[in-house]
């Protein structure tokens, strides 16, 4: 499976931001997509994941702010981003795997990143 995020931009707190993974390769739908961040000096740190039927999961850091949603007949997986905070500044991965899980070692495929950069 090939991954490719877009989205990702400068906003102020309080704004909103949607990041799109757009997935090429494999049958979309059979895989469990999932979405992690990485800040500078970081490790890589769960944000959310989609079973291929649509079953959310959220890290409470995110949870209540971001939302996610697949679309299996455009082969893409969104998050969408609300009342964004400076905390939130990483750059953000799109990841795909066969079961879905909050560690990001267990994710086989992965896309190249876009940066979300928050200002206070």
């Amino acid at each position: 499976v090939q991954l490719q995020a877009s989205g990702g931009g400068l906003v102020q707190a309080g704004g909103s931001l949607r990041l799109s993974c757009a997935a090429s390769g494999r049958t979309f739908s059979n895989y469990a997509m999932g979405w992690f961040r990485q800040a500078p000096g970081k490790e890589r740190e769960f944000v959310s994941h989609i079973s291929w039927s649509g079953s959310q999961y959220y890290a409470d850091s995110v949870k209540g702010r971001f939302t996610i949603s697949r679309d299996n007949a455009k082969n893409t997986v969104y998050l969408e981003m609300n009342s964004l905070k400076p905390e939130d500044t990483a750059v953000y991965y799109c990841a795909a795997a066969s079961v879905r899980t909050v560690l990001a070692g267990s994710w086989r495929y992965w896309g190249q990143g876009t940066q979300v950069t928050v200002s206070s």
